[in-house]
């Protein structure tokens, strides 16, 4: 499915590489495998990644040399390395080219796993608190973030939490699809399927309070997310 977390692995060990991507494959992500610093960098100017995970000790190109690079060209991708070398100069230097984890090898894949969610939670947590904007014009209705209220003809509609977060995901993404998986990991830390099913229930709800203005649908997209309908200003 589109809506998997992409992972870049870069692991030189043919074995640890290949069990690895078996892994976070049979785990839900979509894993792409590159044997050298080189090749990983070459993969993530081409393809678009929402994780990097790469080895330290690695020949052509290391890992934190790789890690430059793509912090050259992108500056928010998260990077966890993988390192059988432990010093406390390594940890720091891992850091300092703008690692957000670091992993010393042998480790335990459920260590990896619990690893790669706790940053993916940070990642989509910090989407949602870094936008400042907290009112919306929808259609023909006001939602003020802040307060949680959608307004209409004067009469407010109080949300809970989650359906003000919810809300405000599909207005920062506006006749563009939301993606499922993100919005799941935004705001509900995790994207299993009892809480997919939650986020339907959200979304009917949401669909019931906007119905005054028959203009506005909010639609699913087939193995994506969802979109909000909005038309143009008139």
């Amino acid at each position: 499915m589109s809506d998997k977390v992409k992972v870049l692995l870069a692991e030189d060990d043919p074995n640890l590489g290949s069990l690895l991507k078996q892994y976070l494959d049979a785990k839900g992500f979509d894993t792409t495998l590159a044997v050298n610093g080189k090749e990983a960098f070459d993969l993530f100017v081409k393809k678009q990644f929402d994780i990097c995970i790469l080895d330290v000790m690695m020949p052509v190109k290391d890992g934190f040399t790789t890690a430059k690079e793509i912090r050259a060209v992108n500056n928010h991708v998260p990077i966890v390395f993988l390192t059988a070398r432990s010093q406390k100069e390594d940890t720091l230097e891992g850091f300092s080219v703008g690692a957000d984890d670091y992993i010393t090898k042998p480790f335990s894949m459920e260590e990896l796993l619990m690893r790669l969610h706790a940053i993916l939670r940070r990642v989509s947590n910090k989407s949602i608190s870094d936008s400042q904007q907290s009112e919306f014009k929808i259609g023909k209705y006001q939602f003020d973030y802040t307060h949680q209220t959608l307004t209409i003809n004067g009469k407010a509609q109080k949300l809970t939490s989650k359906e003000a977060d919810l809300l405000k995901l599909l207005c920062l993404n506006m006749n563009n699809v939301l993606d499922r998986s993100f919005a799941l990991n935004a705001i509900w830390h995790n994207d299993s399927y009892f809480n997919s099913r939650s986020m339907d229930v959200y979304i009917t709800k949401l669909r019931k309070y906007l119905k005054q203005d028959e203009r506005l649908e909010i639609v699913n997209v087939h193995g994506k997310g969802f979109k909000l309908l909005v038309p143009p200003e008139e």
